[in-house]
């Protein structure tokens, strides 16, 4: 009986620790939540390097969430420590008010919770931006310098879902925070949020990323139904060739710009032209290298499963939360509209010679948004090949989010 009663006992135990026992409701919708995001990541390669990491770090916290758990500090006396085998010159002795010697203990934190760091103290959304500027061509803004009303236009979602926010009872920092999703730019949501509202970074950072990932099924509807037939068939000419002085120069320029009008933009701007200069220069070809392959994937790995892993069911399935997830799709598909019609004047202006859809890639979804721009062409008019021409306003809405984002600092802060 005695051996009977304990493997009773160990098997209690360990239901005990187990997720059956401490587990609710929410973790499991999560978990089911990071299957179908899974599910979209791999067998509809819907930005699979970001969704992937990010549905799998969102199933893991929901398992065990003690991997985002953060260091525990406890006082405990020589007699404690004795008594739990620790030695205790090992930790730092400290005298209470009433004379009593206690010893500061720490238990560490989960894993996650240390590589979230780097998105908490906003180390990751620079490095991702300096990346991005390494694997980008800005020949396409440089040769079609209109390509950035696309890019602004693309960010008046943020300024009108800002407002929305306010009038919902949102904090005017928690307004800015919720508002800059619409951007769908995740690291330049996590800059924004850290400086604003970082008890929202969860949940504005897997929304951000998320919208991202989802720009295939997001954008087409909007394109199409703010779009005719024949606007979407339009055929744009050649862009003019762009010199390789003029892609030195331009990085240059833009950062000198920004960093003297808007200095709270700089750190996004910064690091983002600074990795197309290392690209461009021409002479530093291993660092440039670098930036584009080993440090992006490092950081994206990071970011990603700690960003899902910020979606713990029962912090994350709450209606201030869901409030926020909605108003950021709002402000996501208001972004796309405010780029397509102003695609449309732009065709208007020039008399049929720009196709509307291009100003969908107006969000700084790279290069996503304007592989959506093609494929949308591509589907009225297979002659159609609006990649290059839809780069420009791509490009210009990665600057013209991080613009936002420093007004919005700026202000707020």
């Amino acid at each position: 009986m005695d051996i009977f009663s304990q493997l009773g006992n160990i098997i209690v135990e360990l239901y005990k620790s187990s997720g059956l026992a401490t587990l609710g409701w929410q973790n499991y919708v999560m978990i089911v939540i990071s299957f179908i995001l899974m599910f979209l990541a791999i067998k509809k390669q819907y930005e699979p390097l970001l969704l992937l990491p990010i549905a799998f770090g969102m199933m893991l916290v929901n398992i065990f969430p003690a991997i985002m758990g953060n260091p525990v500090t406890q006082f405990m006396t020589e007699e404690q420590l004795v008594a739990g085998g620790l030695d205790p010159n090992s930790y730092i002795k400290t005298t209470m008010a009433d004379g009593s010697v206690v010893y500061n203990v720490t238990q560490n934190g989960g894993l996650f919770y240390y590589l979230y760091q780097g998105v908490h103290l906003g180390i990751f959304p620079p490095l991702i931006f300096l990346g991005i500027g390494a694997m980008t061509d800005f020949g396409p803004l440089i040769a079609n310098p209109k390509s950035f009303i696309l890019g602004a236009a693309a960010q008046i979602g943020i300024f009108i879902t800002f407002i929305g926010a306010i009038l919902l009872g949102f904090k005017t920092n928690e307004a800015g925070s919720i508002a800059i999703i619409g951007g769908a730019d995740g690291p330049t949501a996590i800059f924004v949020t850290s400086k604003l509202s970082p008890e929202l970074l969860g949940p504005i950072a897997v929304a951000a990323y998320s919208y991202m990932a989802l720009v295939p099924i997001i954008q087409p509807p909007i394109m199409k139904l703010l779009t005719t037939k024949k606007e979407r068939s339009i055929v744009m000419g050649q862009l003019r060739p762009v010199s390789k002085l003029e892609k030195i120069i331009f990085p240059i320029v833009v950062v000198v710009l920004v960093a003297i009008l808007l200095p709270d933009a700089a750190p996004l701007v910064g690091m983002l032209m600074l990795g197309n200069l290392f690209k461009e220069s021409g002479v530093v070809d291993r660092i440039a290298k670098t930036a584009q392959n080993e440090l992006m994937n490092i950081v994206t790995i990071f970011l990603g499963v700690t960003v899902g892993a910020t979606a713990s069911g029962t912090l994350f399935l709450t209606p201030k939360t869901l409030g926020i997830i909605a108003l950021g799709l709002i402000a996501f598909c208001l972004g796309t509209a405010c780029g397509v019609l102003f695609g449309k004047i732009m065709c208007w202006a020039t008399k049929g010679k720009v196709n509307p859809l291009i100003g969908s890639a107006g969000v700084s979804a790279v290069p996503m948004a304007a592989r959506i721009s093609q494929k949308v062409g591509q589907e009225e008019n297979p002659a159609n090949f609006l990649l290059m021409h839809a780069m420009g306003p791509n490009v210009a809405g990665v600057i013209g989010s991080a613009v936002a984002a420093g007004v919005l600092i700026s202000v707020l802060k």
